[in-house]
């Protein structure tokens, strides 16, 4: 199609071929048709002339990625098109008021280097609780490991195992018994050293 025929054509038209031919013709039409009113807008909503520009063209390769999601049922192209830029100011703001690190912050501090005897020691403490919870019956061991792996609360264990929300509790209950019993009971202290 030519690009006299194109320019007749409207925004959910240019777009739709976009959609379905990866026209570039239509969506260079597009451009024209939107870049500079995209650029003005973002301007206007508190963006430098240069991050206007570039959020500009971030909106048109969203657009040219995401225009098969267009529905003309839900919104008009301009509608579309303005979302996605109203999108991208929001995106570029959230950017610019993400602070810094401070390389000064204990969690940029490396840890200390462990001893071997210490690292041993995490294996083996490692190995001893994974082969009690093993040990554990099945019922039991869901709850652990939804409730400690997956993080689940209590009540979306129940929800997931299907079964009463006391039932849960009980298992845990009945779980850490009988961790308690297979590792003993300093294990806990032994944890809270590490």
């Amino acid at each position: 199609m030519e690009d006299d025929t194109l320019t007749e054509l409207n925004d959910e038209a240019l777009l739709r071929r976009v959609a379905e031919q990866n026209d570039r013709a239509a969506f260079s039409q597009l451009f024209q048709r939107y870049a500079g009113r995209i650029k003005a807008f973002l301007i206007r909503a508190g963006a430098h002339r240069e991050e206007a520009e570039e959020g500009a063209q971030e909106v048109f390769v969203t657009l040219w990625r995401r225009a098969e999601t267009f529905d003309p049922t839900k919104a008009g192209a301009t509608t579309w098109i303005y979302t996605i830029a109203r999108n991208k100011r929001i995106d570029m703001l959230r950017r610019a008021r993400r602070a810094e690190p401070d390389t000064s912050d204990p969690l940029f501090v490396p840890d200390d280097i462990e001893s071997s005897e210490t690292l041993v020691a995490g294996v083996d403490r490692d190995a001893r609780v994974r082969a009690a919870i093993l040990a554990l019956p099945d019922d039991q061991r869901a709850v652990i490991r939804l409730a400690f792996f997956a993080g689940l609360s209590h009540a979306e264990i129940a929800q997931q195992l299907e079964a009463p929300l006391g039932t849960v509790k009980s298992r845990l209950r009945l779980s850490f018994a009988r961790l308690r019993d297979e590792l003993g009971s300093e294990f806990s202290l032994e944890l809270m050293d590490q």
